[in-house]
């Protein structure tokens, strides 16, 4: 086994050892958030850069992992450290577990992964070919396909792995920024009539409409690169 493969089993192991160790699985649901904010907002007061570094862990876990739960955990980035601090937090976690999954992939997973996905994965690897990394951006920021389906199928593709971790960075951000603003107003809910305040439903509101935004801000991008000699 290449030296490559072993260092990417040994990061394996270290994520399922973290897993277990921190036990996050019940901490991936609305309602324990809920019901423990209080306590995780102490808990963050009293231990700020532990507490960040615990938080990025259980989420670039969760990432790497493919675990379910990365929006709840998004929101609550939002409601413990802000939209500034919970933002950069996020971003980098879920940049580092996006890039761990793709890794594994790329160096373990890779006849698996393209037997399970061997259908969706000829069009991704036609449509990388012809655009290269700004497909990628396109898929973050209007998905099309699953975050953790993206993961897995790019690490079959020949994109450098710097260039995919800047281009899912760039590409997460918008939507993770909306997800995080709105969990801004999560520390605030003592009901679920809480849930009704005008920012938040304006945080969603803004999420709803930033598809139709981004899809329309890609086609202006495409027409520019497919007619570059054009005068403006």
């Amino acid at each position: 086994m290449s030296k490559s493969r072993l260092l990417v089993l040994a990061l394996l192991a270290i994520l399922i050892g973290g897993f277990l160790l921190f036990g996050p699985r019940h901490v991936l649901t609305l309602e324990w958030v809920q019901s423990q904010l209080g306590a995780i907002q102490a808990y963050r007061e009293a231990n700020p850069l532990r507490s960040i570094a615990l938080f990025a862990t259980i989420y670039i876990v969760a990432t790497a992992a493919s675990i379910p739960g990365a929006l709840v955990l998004t929101l609550l980035g939002g409601a413990i450290f802000g939209f500034a601090t919970g933002t950069v937090v996020v971003l980098i976690s879920a940049t580092i577990g996006a890039t761990i999954a793709f890794l594994l992939a790329r160096y373990l997973f890779h006849d698996l992964v393209e037997a399970r996905f061997g259908d969706r994965l000829r069009p991704i690897q036609e449509n990388f070919r012809r655009e290269g990394a700004l497909y990628l951006f396109s898929m973050r920021l209007v998905p099309v396909f699953p975050f953790f389906l993206v993961n897995l199928l790019m690490g079959l593709t020949s994109i450098r792995t710097l260039t995919y971790a800047a281009a899912s960075l760039v590409g997460m951000a918008p939507g993770s920024m909306v997800f995080i603003n709105a969990g801004t107003q999560l520390v605030q809910l003592t009901s679920l009539g809480g849930l009704l305040s005008p920012a938040l439903i304006a945080s969603f509101t803004l999420l709803a409409v930033f598809p139709y935004i981004a899809r329309f801000a890609l086609r202006l991008i495409r027409r520019g690169r497919g007619a570059p000699g054009e005068e403006a």
